[in-house]
């Protein structure tokens, strides 16, 4: 029986191990690295999934490892680090096959794999982080190992990127830096608590709490991609489709997203933090983002850059439903953060199947295709109307509890922000599916594979398990242990508890 205060750090390990023996493998030795992928990906499920029950029926997971005098690495699993963690964790080993499919044949591939299971090391590291300290450190390897990722076809374009990418995300990590240790020299802790910690601190501290949630948002707005702070973002879309997807789905933008959530929720506390009245700004800001990337992706014909921009505007929903004040908007954000996800890493993954294909990089250029790939046609289809939030796919969900959260607490203006979102949302993504389905082919397919498949089963299987758990979590939404189910006990907790 593994000891409660090791489980925490094994889940860690358990990608960090497997990213450093894949460093060794010999680029020829493919089934050598695909087994240490799988393993290490199987292993980590298996692990995330005796803690959700634990936490579920609040046991206590927790590892403390000293840094210095008075501070500790601390991983610790509680409900909003498992909602996190079990969306990275499934996703990570659908992501993980797609991208055995994707670079078959390509060069580099244990480098890639390598950093690929460190930067899954890192966003384990950032669900499970107990306090700032260990918040931080991980953050930072993320950026770090995300880096070759985004540069890893060593073209003009991707080495641009990735200068683009560093610029924006080592500025974000320095004002978390400089968040975190003014918080500390004004609180003296900088752990995470339910319902926060900081409504004791003296009211003399409270506009030095204010100025540091501002850099503490700054610092954390660059990674979630928040206007004016999101420009590295379509710039990164040179990298392959695994690495867009988890750097939309699962990583990046998740991380910032998430660090949002655990400053208002776990070191504020949402009644202070609404207190010292920085929440409606935050709101703001996260209404003016959904509206500008939504705007933005309607004038995309490059495919990925379109989704990136979408991106833009639907990580955002996080943060209104942090901004709005409230446990049915909770709800709704929290909610999202698995949703987007869900959704997201499809659209990428179809991306992705078009690309290595048949070629398609171009909106313009799809004319007809669903009837070249109609599964992966199909699950596009039902990524794009969870994105513009027809029922019964997870987007719906999302939005009827945003919406809803809006007019519990008064905020019509946020209510009218997610219509016009919506009809936007529906803008950029019909006129996708009506090229996808009822145009005609403008010229000859590529022929399928020997097998008769549409494209290699590598790419097509994840595809199409991403798609149905984006309906699941739509049509079975009501059940205990749904994305949100798990939304709701975390809302209970913050509010209620």
């Amino acid at each position: 029986m593994i000891p409660d205060a090791w489980l925490p750090l094994l889940v860690v390990l358990s990608s960090l191990l497997t990213g450093v023996l894949i460093f060794f493998v010999g680029e020829e030795q493919h089934r050598t690295r695909t087994t240490l992928n799988m393993i290490g990906a199987v292993a980590k499920l298996l692990l995330v999934g005796v803690m959700v029950w634990g936490v579920f029926h609040r046991h206590r997971y927790e590892t403390r490892l000293p840094l210095l005098p008075g501070l500790d690495f601390v991983l610790r699993a509680d409900a909003m680090g498992m909602l996190f963690v079990g969306l990275s964790s499934v996703l990570w080993l659908l992501t993980t096959i797609y991208a055995i499919g994707y670079l078959e044949g390509s060069p580099h591939r244990s480098r890639f794999f390598g950093f690929f299971s460190l930067c899954v090391t890192s966003t384990m590291g950032i669900a499970l982080a107990g306090d700032l300290i260990t918040f931080m450190l991980s953050y930072e390897l993320l950026t770090l190992s995300t880096y070759p990722l985004v540069v890893h076809r060593g073209t003009p374009d991707a080495l641009h990127a990735g200068e683009v990418y560093l610029k924006y995300t080592l500025t974000g990590g320095a004002l978390l830096l400089v968040g975190i240790i003014g918080l500390y020299n004004v609180a003296g802790s900088v752990e995470f608590t339910e319902r926060g910690a900081l409504a004791r601190v003296s009211e003399i501290h409270h506009p030095a709490l204010l100025a540091i949630f501002a850099i503490l948002i700054a610092g954390l707005g660059v990674k979630t991609a928040l206007v004016p702070l999101h420009g590295w973002l379509p710039v990164a879309m040179v990298a392959p489709a695994p690495v867009s997807a988890l750097l939309h789905a699962v990583a990046v933008v998740k991380a910032g997203a998430f660090g949002i959530v655990r400053v208002a929720y776990d070191v504020y506390g949402v009644e202070f933090a609404a207190r010292l009245g920085v929440l409606e700004p935050l709101s703001w800001l996260a209404g003016l983002t959904i509206l500008y990337g939504s705007v933005r992706a309607l004038a995309q014909d490059d495919l990925k850059r379109r989704l990136a921009y979408s991106t833009v505007s639907q990580v955002s929903y996080i943060v209104l439903g942090i901004g709005i004040l409230g446990p049915v908007a909770t709800i709704g954000g929290v909610v999202h953060l698995v949703h987007q996800g869900l959704m997201k890493i499809t659209l990428f993954f179809c991306a992705g199947d078009l690309a290595e294909t048949l070629g398609i990089h171009k909106i313009s250029q799809m004319d007809g295709v669903g009837r070249r790939m109609p599964w992966s046609m199909a699950a596009f289809t039902v990524a794009a109307l969870g994105m513009i939030g027809v029922p019964p796919v997870a987007g719906f969900v999302s939005k009827w509890y945003l919406g809803s959260g809006a007019i519990d607490a008064k905020q019509y203006w946020a209510l009218a922000v997610l219509v016009a979102s919506t009809a936007l949302n529906a803008a950029y993504f019909l006129p996708i599916l009506h090229r996808i389905w009822f145009r005609p082919a403008s010229g000859e397919w590529p022929k399928r594979e020997r097998d008769g498949l549409e494209t290699r089963p590598t790419l097509l299987v994840p595809t199409l398990i991403t798609a149905l758990l984006s309906l699941a979590a739509g049509l079975f939404a009501g059940a205990r242990f749904s994305p949100l189910g798990w939304a709701k006990l975390i809302a209970a907790r913050e509010y209620i508890s």
